[in-house]
């Protein structure tokens, strides 16, 4: 079963921005779509980008026009750029696929801790 490594997390203050990383193992990476998920403290893990093999994309209306979720398919690698950071979207971000059957999800991985605070 695929497995994925999250990294490019940290402390950056409102305004500021990160770019997050997804390293995938195994194979067919890029038939897949992709996802960025998030989960804050006391909340319910949420799906914020999403990203076809193709390149289609799709947002969570409290990250469009900030967030850009992009693929490279030959390093079987996803990535999330935030720009215009809120203290909100202070979470751990993870990746795995999306729009797919539970019993094609990954593993999920450990995430990586964003921080939004001055």
């Amino acid at each position: 079963q695929v497995q994925f490594v999250e990294s490019g997390g940290g402390l950056v203050q409102p305004g500021g921005s990160l770019r997050l990383s997804c390293a995938a193992s195994g194979s067919r990476f890029s038939i897949y779509p992709m996802g960025w998920y998030r989960q804050a403290p006391g909340k319910q893990r949420e799906l914020v980008a999403r990203i076809t093999g193709g390149g289609s994309t799709i947002y969570t209306d409290s990250v469009k026009g900030r967030f850009t979720i992009s693929r490279d398919n030959a390093k079987s690698t996803v990535y999330l750029q935030m720009n215009s950071m809120k203290p909100e979207d202070t979470a751990v971000y993870y990746c795995n696929r999306a729009a797919v059957p539970d019993s094609l999800m990954g593993y999920w991985g450990q995430g990586t801790q964003v921080t939004v605070s001055s």
